[in-house]
């Protein structure tokens, strides 16, 4: 339990209807006590005058009680529901700030001593952060997800499997001095179908395309046309085009949404050989953004197009006399005339949706992907060593990533950047 009790408002910003004003920590109660006269019983709502320090009437209020461990925080908790005029608000923060132990919570404070206390884990608290932060529907859904414990239930699930593995391990351990008694292949066969299931969910769409855009990249030689088109995708004038080679240096991103589909259209300059030093560094850079794209346009020949899992091969300026054909497998397109750019939008977009997760999925971020793949690793490496303290050992290892999945080990550096997302009062 923390020593210290806090409060804040944890609503919107006054004027409202209503306002809600949170107190958790072992002096909550009384805290409440003495602004409320009573307290209902536990769970409940009632109707309390608030007073403060002098016996003025501050308002009339719902007034709740939840005892910890069995509330949001883990802690003792008091809430309040109050008229939202900036006045009452003020009054009441101000009644709460007067009373000894008590003081104002930290941005996330309160989310985090449900972290501390055990009443969520890491990953429901990072869904909360994206909730938060959800700014499209797809976003909130998938935050929601996380938030609920999707992806809580599932590493449990593991982490069972996990240790009946290290159960059989340990106890194998006691015999490996008998001459006759070697690695049980059940076990290693045991290992390998959870190392399977774990590598079948890193390969799932990861949540990051879904909250920052999926990458779409326009390439191509110099002068084939790609600043025209992201300009006419864009319906504004965001890249420089001129008819000479090599204008566009550095790379240029327009967030936009296809279909519902966030992207991050991104204007790359031309892929030549070249000694121009600044240039070569936008080649460079081209380059690094053609291996990093979700999707990618090429505005070059066909058969100079990269390889690539998502691929649209464009025959632009299909306006100009002896170009309205292009290419088998390409789409005729003009930035000029509008031909083709509908279907390719429409393409681009079916393409874009399947790098995003399926709603109400659960999508790992980096972090939650990084820890889920050491302890892929670990349980994987069984298959590989012939000794039963090794087996073990590498069934600990698993165990200690799935602990810092869900944060109970080794994620303090983590801790202050996450809950800084949160705003006050959450």
């Amino acid at each position: 339990m923390s020593i210290d009790t806090i409060f804040a408002l944890s609503s919107g910003r006054p004027p409202a209807a209503v306002s809600v004003i949170r107190v958790s920590g072992p002096l909550a109660h009384a805290a409440g006590l003495q602004l409320a006269g009573s307290l209902p019983a536990a769970r409940q709502a009632a109707l309390r005058t608030l007073r403060g320090e002098d016996g003025g009437i501050l308002d009339d209020a719902l007034v709740l009680r939840f005892d910890g461990p069995a509330s949001s925080t883990g802690e003792d908790v008091v809430e309040v529901q109050c008229h939202g005029g900036r006045a009452v608000v003020d009054a009441i923060l101000g009644a709460l700030e007067q009373i000894a132990g008590l003081r104002g919570a930290r941005p996330g404070e309160f989310t985090r001593r449900a972290f501390e206390n055990g009443r969520i884990d890491l990953t429901e608290a990072e869904g909360l952060a994206d909730l938060i932060e959800a700014e499209t529907e797809s976003q909130r859904k998938a935050a929601l997800t996380l938030a609920e414990g999707g992806l809580r239930r599932q590493v449990e699930q593991w982490q069972e499997r996990l240790l009946q593995l290290s159960a059989r391990s340990e106890a194998a351990i006691d015999y490996a001095d008998e001459d006759d008694v070697g690695i049980d292949p059940a076990l290693i066969s045991d290992c390998a179908a959870l190392a399977a299931d774990l590598s079948a969910w890193l390969e799932r769409p990861r949540v990051e395309p879904l909250k920052d855009g999926v990458r779409v990249v326009v390439a191509g030689p110099p002068n084939a046309g790609k600043s025209s088109l992201i300009n006419a995708i864009a319906g504004q004038e965001r890249a420089i085009v001129t008819d000479i080679p090599g204008t566009t240096r550095d790379h240029i991103e327009v967030p936009l949404s296809l279909g519902g589909v966030p992207v991050l259209l991104t204007d790359t300059a031309g892929l030549r050989e070249t000694e121009e030093p600044v240039e070569r560094i936008g080649v460079e850079r081209s380059q690094v953004l053609v291996q990093a794209a979700d999707v990618l346009l090429w505005l070059g020949e066909p058969d100079q197009a990269p390889v690539h899992r998502r691929l649209i091969r464009l025959h632009p300026r299909a306006d100009q006399s002896g170009r309205t054909a292009g290419p088998p497998d390409t789409l005729a397109v003009s930035a000029k005339t509008g031909l083709g750019l509908g279907t390719l939008l429409e393409q681009t977009a079916e393409l874009a949706r399947s790098v995003l997760p399926a709603e109400d999925a659960v999508a790992l971020n980096r972090r939650q992907a990084r820890h889920l793949a050491e302890a892929r690793d670990a349980v994987a490496a069984v298959q590989t060593v012939d000794d039963f303290v090794l087996v073990a050992e590498q069934l600990r290892a698993a165990r200690s990533a799935f602990d810092r999945l869900t944060g109970r080990a080794g994620v303090e550096d983590v801790l202050d950047a996450l809950f800084g997302r949160f705003c006050l009062g959450k």
